[in-house]
């Protein structure tokens, strides 16, 4: 307490206990220009993600929040964002990115407010034979907008593996399989799950990966992907075709990008559709 009085005392010095401190951001600018986004970029901040089967995850992630700013305000108040971000108690969601994006345009009189949030998501997965268990972590982003309208997009990026159709038809021994990130960013409506998109993922691979395989574990896996090869054609073919019967998701871009084990360079595939054209 001692210590708070003394820097209320730095602060106020030569003002008077009854002079109010200039709001220096809300002046007047004359430029005449607007701001398209300002805001706090990379906040890193602790958040409680809600899973499909209602458990709470704690997760670190990062933040980026920007408002638009017309061309009279000088400047906008960033003390205001974080203040915003930390105000809900409840679990964080795709939706709720939304419901933190209209409190922000509120909050700081914007036209418009554009938040991003990225971190890493685990999943307890069970060995596909012997039901070991181990985490998978899970790349995972929000973007969320309000403004005349609304926009919410959700990203998940997840390891697999690809196994060559032209290695094994053409080698008298095996086939040459790779590790590859396949990532699904969608627009839907309803109720969407970050479970739902690793599941639509991983089954458009050779096979899913794990964190923990026994032997009986890696036998059934490197014999699943070498009965399913996939280029990374393959890959985003299949998964557009999957999101394409989703009747949840309105728009989506896929992506997958296969580190080469024969190669010096990745494989890269992208689709996008809007299904609304």
């Amino acid at each position: 307490m001692k210590d708070r009085r003394e820097l209320l005392a730095i602060l106020t010095r030569g003002y008077g206990t009854r002079q109010r401190l200039v709001d220096v951001q809300a002046s007047q600018d004359e430029r005449g220009v607007g701001i398209d986004r300002v805001g706090i970029k990379d906040f890193r901040m602790p958040i409680r993600v809600l899973s499909r089967d209602d458990i709470e995850q704690q997760c670190a992630a990062a933040v980026d929040m920007y408002v638009s700013l017309p061309p009279d305000v000088r400047g906008t108040h960033m003390s205001r964002f974080v203040e915003v971000l930390q105000e809900r108690e409840e679990p964080f969601t795709a939706a709720r990115c939304l419901a933190i994006c209209h409190a922000a345009k509120s909050r700081l009189n914007a036209a418009e407010t554009h938040l991003d949030v990225e971190f890493e998501y685990f999943v307890q997965k069970e060995a596909p034979m012997t039901g070991a268990v181990g985490p998978l972590n899970y790349r995972i982003g929000i973007s969320a907008y309000a403004g005349i309208t609304d926009d919410l997009l959700l990203s998940v990026t997840a390891p697999a593996t690809s196994l060559c159709p032209c290695s094994k038809e053409i080698s008298r021994y095996g086939a040459h399989s790779q590790r590859c990130q396949v990532q699904a960013s969608v627009r839907f409506e309803g109720d969407l799950w970050i479970e739902d998109l690793i599941e639509t993922i991983e089954s458009c691979a050779s096979s899913p990966v794990y964190s923990v395989l026994k032997r009986p574990d890696e036998k059934h896996v490197t014999e699943k992907a070498y009965e399913n090869p996939k280029f990374v054609e393959d890959i985003v073919r299949d998964l557009a075709v999957a999101l394409q019967t989703d009747d949840r998701v309105v728009w989506f871009a896929v992506k997958s990008e296969n580190f080469e084990s024969i190669h010096n360079h990745n494989a890269y595939a992208e689709i996008v559709r809007d299904k609304r054209e």
